[in-house]
């Protein structure tokens, strides 16, 4: 990974967008959207900064001015002068996805964005919120943290009730439903994957699930890292013949 991806609060915060032209015009419409103010070089206490001015040494200078008052910047079209760099974006607020090639090429992000839009209905903003406010309700029906998790992998499931790339005509009642269903028991369920290469790409899709959705991780010796990367973060990591309720994934690596 060579940047980081972040997702900036800027509600009510100043945002100095500094340029003219539709690249400045384009930015200052994005700031607005994200709930925070265009603001000129002189504003007090900005969040970032954004430069869309087409002369390069003016550009330049400019940054440099802004990044000696400690704010990361922005260049517009100039990814080797920015702090940081801006995605194509699919808005569907609360969910956003963003996604940038690092500055490679602009065309690429945005054929990928036009192909994922078509994938995300209207709808997962709504099944985003409901999910948010059915939290209590969620607590009280599945108390434990395994309990929940196992909820809403099973709800969130391609096919599942609340499968988030199907139309969902009413998220609240979805959701309501989803939790009133039967409540999960703590099984323990051990998956063994076989490793032959460093490469993810080999590992076959349900594979690639089960590390992903993994309540725990055995790792074997030799197990590439790029391997034990694509399971859950904040899966815990055991000592091989323990037991642990939920998804247990055992990495062995047998080179091919």
């Amino acid at each position: 990974m060579d940047t980081l991806p972040l997702f900036l609060a800027l509600a009510g915060r100043d945002v100095i967008v500094l340029g003219d032209g539709e690249a400045a015009e384009a930015k200052a419409r994005l700031v607005v959207a994200a709930g925070a103010i265009v603001a000129g070089e002189g504003a007090a206490n900005p969040a970032i900064a954004f430069v869309a001015l087409d002369d390069e040494a003016e550009a330049r200078a400019a940054a440099t001015r802004l990044r000696a008052r400690g704010l990361l910047v922005n260049v517009v079209d100039r990814p080797a002068m920015s702090d940081f760099l801006m995605g194509a974006i699919i808005d569907r607020s609360p969910v956003v996805v963003a996604i940038s090639t690092g500055g490679a090429s602009a065309s690429l992000s945005r054929s990928l964005r036009g192909r994922l839009e078509a994938l995300l209905p209207q709808s997962l903003g709504a099944l985003a919120r409901a999910i948010f406010e059915s939290r209590d309700a969620a607590a009280a029906r599945h108390p434990t943290i395994p309990d929940r998790r196992r909820l809403w992998e099973r709800a969130l499931a391609e096919g599942g009730a609340l499968d988030p790339l199907r139309a969902i005509a009413d998220a609240e009642a979805a959701v309501a439903n989803a939790i009133a269903g039967q409540a999960s028991d703590a099984v323990h369920e051990t998956r063994i994957i076989t490793v032959t290469s460093a490469d993810p790409g080999d590992l076959s899709l349900n594979d690639l699930a089960a590390l992903g959705r993994c309540d725990a991780l055995i790792v074997g010796a030799g197990v590439p890292a790029a391997i034990v990367d694509r399971a859950r973060r904040d899966a815990a990591r055991v000592a091989q013949g323990t037991a642990h309720p939920g998804l247990t994934v055992e990495l062995r690596y047998r080179p091919a």
